[in-house]
């Protein structure tokens, strides 16, 4: 698609404090589906709101100020609506390679790769983690994306000795993310948590559960840790982290200041950087695209026509203004034509201005170019700066 256009209607982010909670239902809907931590969210006093099918925390107290305590103390989060699937089999590596970007045969068990599944036209069906067990791979997809994912994988099993098990209600996901997570962590298992690294997981016990399953990973920017548990312990898990951490500052965390966080460490969210019509190449993705030692995998040829000839770029953007960019709004040429569209936006308080990621025609994507971004008829000033907006002090 040329760079100023995008298929489909713009859709706010949730970082928006103006989307919200414009109007929200005081009961569940009943075609949503309930984390084993609903009710706990409920009792918490959170606002609760319709995301990828589930009811979901948005937030238990300003969207800013969560992302503040995270950056500088430790948030917790459900992250239980995410798809989760494991693959077994002979051929489960030989068929996950098929289908993923990424090299899982290369992988050891322990190991951790972002990757993504894509058409043959190159474009993304989602982005999402592999795990590699000495006896399964595991894929954690996106809430929204789990029916398409899970039907995308399915048709490709044909030739394949593999099995696709859906494990998305039979475990639960918590994620323990900000600087004080390894020692709230800590006072809930024996285990030295320094010898989990980053991208890197194992299964140990956690608050008395033997078989919790636990990677150094996060969505966040933050070091921090996800964690996995049989549903029947999740509610015990949340609870009793909540308990060793508040001392240390640790906060119950909605998905909306999860997004303004993603969005600060530059990560991508499909449906906003990410969609069937955006290959990985120009979002900045190469790194999880493996052309070498021969590997075949469902949009390969797509993918590597999209590298030899690259026509527009994902760009951070720093707007100065009270304006807000948000998804869809067109980003133009001083004084002129429109050249791109903006992917996510919001107001940042690590970054202490309005940020913004958006695909620009590459002939106008180095840091420090002056644009300017329509906002509902306005155009404000912005430039671009490099991805990501935020990086954590090592």
């Amino acid at each position: 698609m040329p760079p100023t256009q995008r298929k489909g209607d713009a859709k706010p982010s949730f970082a928006s404090p103006f989307f919200v909670f414009r109007s929200r239902p005081m009961s569940t809907p009943t075609d949503m589906r309930r984390t084993a931590l609903a009710h706990e969210h409920e009792r918490l006093g959170a606002k609760m709101v319709s995301f990828g099918g589930w009811w979901m925390p948005i937030l238990y107290g300003p969207i800013l100020d969560e992302v503040r305590t995270v950056r500088t103390k430790c948030g917790l989060f459900d992250l239980s609506h995410m798809g989760r699937v494991r693959v077994v089999g002979p051929d489960r590596e030989r068929y996950v390679d098929r289908i993923a970007t990424n090299h899982v045969a290369a992988m050891k068990p322990g190991d951790i790769r972002y990757s993504l599944l894509c058409h043959e036209s190159g474009g993304t069906i989602d982005d999402f983690l592999i795990y590699k067990y000495p006896d399964a791979v595991y894929c954690v997809i996106n809430a929204g994306n789990t029916p398409k994912d899970l039907a995308h994988m399915r048709a490709q099993l044909a030739g394949f000795d593999a099995k696709l098990e859906d494990l998305t209600d039979a475990w639960q996901m918590l994620a323990l993310q900000g600087p004080e997570s390894e020692r709230i962590l800590s006072k809930l298992t024996s285990i030295p948590l320094g010898e989990v690294r980053y991208y890197k997981h194992r299964g140990f016990g956690v608050n008395g559960v033997a078989d919790a399953w636990v990677s150094r990973t996060g969505y966040t920017g933050e070091d921090g840790f996800e964690i996995y548990t049989p549903r029947a312990h999740a509610e015990a898990l949340w609870n009793a982290l909540l308990e060793v951490g508040r001392p240390l500052g640790l906060a119950p965390t909605g998905l909306g200041a999860r997004d303004t966080l993603r969005l600060e460490a530059g990560m991508p969210l499909y449906g906003h950087e990410l969609d069937d019509d955006i290959n990985p190449i120009e979002a900045g993705l190469e790194f999880a695209v493996k052309f070498a030692d021969g590997k075949e995998f469902i949009g390969r040829r797509a993918l590597e026509r999209a590298k030899a000839a690259k026509c527009r770029q994902l760009v951070g953007l720093r707007a100065d203004t009270k304006r807000v960019p948000r998804q869809g709004y067109n980003v133009h040429l001083p004084g002129g034509p429109a050249i791109g569209f903006v992917c996510s936006g919001t107001p940042s308080p690590t970054v202490g201005a309005s940020i913004a990621t958006a695909y620009v025609g590459c002939d106008h994507a180095a840091p420090g170019t002056k644009l300017e971004i329509d906002c509902r008829g306005t155009r404000e000033p912005a430039a671009i700066v490099p991805l990501p907006f935020y990086k954590r002090p090592k």
